[in-house]
């Protein structure tokens, strides 16, 4: 008797996520009641770890005290797929009023990341029920801090997570997508987030005597200013590039100019050669200014995550999954953003995709941004993305 093949299986795969969907939702309000911060996942990691140990034929682990991976071995050798979602949540007072709002003062998941744990778990739960029927391997990759660098993916590539996989997917539910779409970026597809914190000091002194001081909070200002020629002046206008100044801290009184002022913020490329130019040009820019004017600038430049660069064959691929799951009306193609993602570091040992899921609803008012205190997913989304992943890793185990 031969083995039920993809084609065969796919469809009451699909049932079984449909039916999973309440549960899904019940785990992502659960998750999004009580979330977590970056490092900090350790009630988080036990329900998931707890609710991983409810299925059968999982061999779950704990790489990082708030991390887990749960790998289910088919009956039949294969490939490795590795399927990742993040915890954490974001230092951010929530302001919806939902019975399943955060109950911790200041901390909230504005993210989506509630939505992906919860996806993950139902992609789990339905692959554990065809173990017997499955060839190779699903790695199943729980992370915590994404939202935090140095993040927690290198940590668990460290690990050996990664070891052995063939390919890696991921998703991210995406407020700006209506739901119901699925979206995909063949190549580069999120940016890498650097970021830069600068001290400019001069000479402090009375308001009505600026002639007697060397005013930080007026040579920050043209720093400010002149930062925003890089982009505009010395990057290519094609190459794909921000540069924003988030912080400008400066004074105590009306009538007083301060010693300091500190500025910080964050540059995304894609292109490995202008990132590696950046911190040059900028505190050269900097420096230049300060120096003018005879005050001193400290300038750090912090490298972030990789770029998440979708490998194009793959991302070919998955795009067909969708259409035969879904419909094409459902694919929807994107441009880069300029947001950062360290599932980047699982793409530097094997090809991957991270794709995009829409969440957003005008009609149910479903339309604050990501790191919003209002933001929020239309939950039709969570058996979109769970249908999604059992769809694309059914494709991928069979090669």
């Amino acid at each position: 008797m031969t083995s039920p093949t993809r084609t065969d299986l796919i469809p009451s795969l699909l049932a079984t996520a449909e039916s999973l969907a309440p549960q899904v939702i019940a785990w992502r309000r659960h998750l999004h009641q009580h979330p977590e911060l970056s490092f900090e996942e350790h009630a988080t990691a036990q329900y998931v770890y707890e609710t991983l140990a409810a299925l059968p034929g999982l061999a779950l682990s704990r790489p990082t005290p708030t991390s887990v991976v749960a790998r289910l071995r088919g009956a039949r050798s294969g490939r490795t797929i590795a399927v990742r979602a993040d915890m954490d949540a974001l230092p951010i007072h929530e302001e919806n009023d939902t019975p399943y709002r955060s109950t911790k003062p200041g901390v909230m998941h504005a993210c989506g990341h509630d939505g992906h744990t919860s996806i993950l778990l139902g992609l789990a739960t339905v692959l554990a029920g065809v173990r017997d029927t499955l060839a190779g391997e699903v790695r199943f990759i729980f992370q915590h801090a994404e939202e935090l660098s140095p993040g927690g993916a290198e940590s668990l590539v460290d690990a050996g997570v990664m070891d052995g996989v063939d390919e890696v997917i991921g998703l991210h539910l995406w407020s700006s997508m209506p739901v119901g779409h699925i979206g995909l970026v063949a190549g580069p597809a999120m940016a890498a987030p650097d970021t830069f914190q600068c001290t400019i000091t001069g000479r402090g002194g009375h308001a009505a005597l600026p002639h007697d001081t060397i005013d930080p909070i007026a040579i920050g200002a043209q720093v400010v200013s002149a930062l925003q020629q890089i982009i505009s002046r010395q990057v290519d206008p094609l190459e794909p590039a921000v540069l924003s100044v988030t912080q400008f801290i400066a004074g105590t009184a009306f009538n007083v100019i301060p010693n300091s002022a500190y500025l910080s913020g964050t540059v995304r490329t894609f292109d490995a050669a202008l990132r590696a130019h950046m911190p040059r040009r900028m505190e050269r820019l900097i420096r230049g200014i300060c120096e003018g004017f005879g005050a001193h600038c400290d300038f750090t430049y912090e490298l972030g995550y990789r770029p998440v660069v979708n490998d194009a064959a793959l991302t070919e691929r998955l795009a067909g999954v969708v259409s035969r799951t879904f419909g094409e009306h459902v694919l929807t193609p994107l441009r880069p953003v300029m947001g950062g993602e360290d599932f980047s570091a699982y793409q530097q040992r094997a090809p991957g995709v991270f794709a995009f899921v829409g969440a957003g609803n005008v009609a149910r008012g479903i339309t604050a941004a990501h790191h919003h205190p209002r933001f929020d997913i239309d939950e039709a989304s969570l058996e979109v993305g769970l249908r999604y992943l059992v769809a694309a890793t059914m494709e991928l185990l069979e090669g």
